[in-house]
């Protein structure tokens, strides 16, 4: 892992508001050459700091306006179990996030959904593809912040 100095963390900064930045133009904001920045980055790339370049997108506009959070309690704990659970959450499309919990709740899974037909179509594919305990679901009526950004 690097050491990361104010510079690098300022490049993160700059790089998670908007990756599609010109090389010129990080240089300018964080004070580098753009050979010496452009370095940099390919450190933290090479490092896994820097993991993905992506384009973020308004679900709403794209007909996903419908974020939900479905509280998965299991009533298997075996590394089969957790091998299918993974692999059934990595081919449903509508799924976003899946965290493994400690607690009550066995895993939270994060998804974005038409409107409720839509999340009925996504509960029972993942129901079709193994058996949980229960499913409990939270449907989000306001994104008050909802961030990709870390804090550097």
């Amino acid at each position: 892992m690097l050491n990361l100095d104010d510079i690098d963390r300022s490049l993160l900064s700059e790089l998670q508001r908007d990756a599609s930045q010109s090389l010129d133009s990080l240089s300018d904001v964080v004070g580098l050459s753009r050979n010496a920045c452009w370095r940099r980055i390919r450190l933290m790339e090479d490092a896994g700091i820097i993991t993905a370049r992506v384009t973020l997108v308004d679900p709403a506009k794209i007909g996903l306006p419908l974020m939900v959070f479905m509280q998965i309690r299991t009533g298997s704990h075996d590394p089969e179990w957790q091998a299918r659970f993974a692999s059934a959450a990595k081919a449903i499309p509508g799924i976003l996030s899946v965290y493994r919990m400690t607690g009550d709740l066995d895993y939270l899974v994060r998804a974005r959904v038409a409107d409720m037909a839509g999340y009925d179509r996504l509960y029972q594919q993942l129901i079709a593809r193994l058996p949980v305990a229960d499913i409990s679901a939270s449907f989000v009526m306001e994104d008050i912040k909802d961030s990709t950004a870390l804090p550097l």
